[in-house]
């Protein structure tokens, strides 16, 4: 079930927290943007009322941008985060819904209907833009 959190908790920050570098001091300034950034949305999916996904997005117009999106490890590969994904494009009527990301998730967004398509980067990691636009 898809779930608006109007305040983070220690068990979102957790979720959110797995989809992170794993530098502390970017983990921190990220934690804090969804917290004060009040164009940052988090959204949970949740599982007999416990909290097994979380996303934050922004959202303009028809279009929505996934920032984070963790999955607890205990439900990892059960599709509760594809699940999340096109609920948020449902429930907020989205038409498109991008993320970038690196190769780690690239294949999670193919799998989950997203157009992947490799971007350039600043960094040495490959970097992709991943779309999921509603048909019709």
């Amino acid at each position: 079930m898809l779930r608006l959190h109007a305040t983070p908790t220690p068990d979102t920050d957790a979720l959110l927290t797995r989809a992170m570098s794993p530098d502390p001091q970017r983990i921190q300034a990220a934690l804090h943007r969804y917290r004060t950034d009040p164009d940052w949305q988090l959204h949970t999916w949740e599982v007999a009322g416990q909290a097994v996904c979380a996303a934050t997005l922004t959202v303009h117009g028809q279009g929505g941008t996934v920032r984070y999106i963790g999955t607890h490890p205990d439900h990892t590969g059960q599709g509760h985060a594809r699940a999340l994904l096109h609920a948020l494009m449902n429930t907020l009527d989205l038409h498109t819904l991008t993320a970038e990301t690196d190769d780690d998730a690239a294949d999670f967004y193919r799998r989950s209907g997203f157009h992947v398509q490799e971007i350039s980067s600043p960094w040495d990691r490959r970097r992709s833009r991943c779309t999921l636009t509603r048909e019709g």
